[in-house]
């Protein structure tokens, strides 16, 4: 098999979450455990962080191993989902892991994929798990999936575990409330090792205690530790300045991921590296995180976090997909000059989106689209619940149309916005 025949057969022949949902989510961490049993755990070969959450854990898993990269350690990074590349998920140093190193791990492991049954994750997630090894990198920073406690990559045994935040998202399969999702998330926090929260709610907070206390894993807030202020986009970067009590931290910290939410990432991302500065061997100087944060596109290739496409009119994408997400979106759009709103919007069909609905600016204009996969939300679907809260636009049959014709009408001072869901941000850029 080539490439695109190997890729054909991990997408045809395993279930895959972000083509059918919930379906192919596996309860369970048997496959993942066999799976890598028959490699030789390669997930204890390496040391690693683990990043999960609600949102922002993609942005904190990149910002992350951009400052363990600028401070020349071989950094291992795994995310999800991928938006053009399948490559995207599995870096070393911001290099996608190469062609030939996928095609030859599925043609080596084909019968124990056909033995094992597993997800795509499930395979994903060992494939990862292999190369680091292989490469002998010095540390990975591996991103959770969905939820923590049963996520295939919770078989890792990391220095530190980080949970960003926990809002309402995929209730389907992790709970109907904070309480209930913190539970799930709360999962990769590890007996004896130590766990930062980076943003504190009332509902989740005693979740994440409780289960720190039974693990005997220090636990620390970055919100109740670090401040941010005086934050302003300047130059196509978010500027910013970090406080512990009165004292200055950090002055005029520069980040390239210019959307105002990336501050609480921000501070996540601090909390952590002082951790690990105190109780590993893993360590980071000022210059290392001025330099990571700074640089994380061009050192990570992250993309899709409020995003620049295009200008005149200026064209922005986000990935921000549910409640907390999209209420972020909607303060970045707020503060962002321009005539009229465009907003190129599609969801998909497996989640309550009347939360979102309401959020969205009535004072746009709407281009409706389905991304491109099973679980897309049909546009005529999507444009009758929009109405309902007063969004009105047109229905197009793809998003490339949709983000054609928003491009079209609008003028040079207008902004278009595109998001709703990660898959129409993945086919926009």
């Amino acid at each position: 098999m080539n490439y695109q025949q190997t890729l054909d057969y991990l997408y045809s022949k395993l279930p895959m979450f972000t083509r059918v949902g919930a379906s192919a989510f596996k309860k369970d961490l048997t496959n993942t455990i066999i799976f890598c049993e028959a490699l030789g755990n390669p997930q204890h070969q390496f040391k690693s962080i683990h990043v999960g959450g609600t949102n922002g854990k993609g942005s904190t898993s990149h910002m992350l191993a951009s400052v363990l990269q600028a401070q020349g350690y071989k950094t291992g990074l795994y995310t999800s989902p991928h938006l053009k590349d399948f490559r995207e998920r599995i870096r070393i140093n911001g290099k996608m892991i190469s062609k030939t190193e996928v095609i030859s791990f599925v043609k080596n492991q084909q019968k124990l994929i056909e033995k094992v049954e597993p997800s795509f994750f499930e395979v994903t997630v060992a494939l990862a798990f292999d190369c680091f090894a292989r490469h002998q990198v010095n540390i990975a920073i591996i991103e959770v999936g969905l939820g923590g406690r049963l996520d295939s990559t919770n078989i890792i045994n990391p220095l530190i575990s980080v949970i960003t935040n926990i809002s309402l998202d995929h209730t389907n399969m992790l709970g109907n409330t904070l309480t209930e999702i913190a539970g799930e998330k709360a999962g990769i926090i590890k007996k004896n090792t130590p766990v930062v929260i980076g943003e504190t709610h009332p509902e989740s907070a005693p979740v994440f205690e409780k289960k720190a206390e039974q693990e005997n894993a220090p636990i620390i807030f970055a919100d109740v530790v670090l401040r941010a202020q005086n934050f302003k986009i300047k130059n196509n970067k978010l500027s910013l300045s970090v406080y512990q009590g009165e004292e200055i931290k950090y002055k005029n910290l520069q980040s390239d991921l210019t959307g105002i939410y990336q501050h609480k990432n921000i501070l996540t991302v601090l909390e952590t590296l002082a951790v690990l500065n105190e109780k590993t061997e893993i360590k980071t100087d000022e210059a290392s995180i001025f330099k990571g944060i700074s640089q994380v596109k061009k050192q990570t290739g992250l993309q899709g976090r409020w995003q620049t496409l295009s200008k005149n009119p200026l064209v922005i994408c986000d990935t921000g997909h549910n409640e907390a997400g999209i209420n972020e979106v909607i303060k970045n759009i707020s503060q962002t000059p321009y005539q009229n709103l465009h907003i190129v919007f599609g969801m998909v069909k497996d989640k309550d989106i009347s939360k979102v609905l309401s959020l969205m600016p009535k004072n746009a204009t709407y281009y409706f689209c389905k991304p491109d996969l099973e679980r897309g939300l049909a546009a005529s679907d999507l444009a009758a619940q929009a109405a309902v809260f007063n969004l009105k636009g047109n229905t197009y049959s793809s998003v490339t149309e949709a983000k054609a014709t928003a491009i079209q009408s609008a003028g040079a001072k207008d902004l278009v916005y595109i998001g709703g869901s990660t898959f129409v941000v993945a086919e926009a850029i």
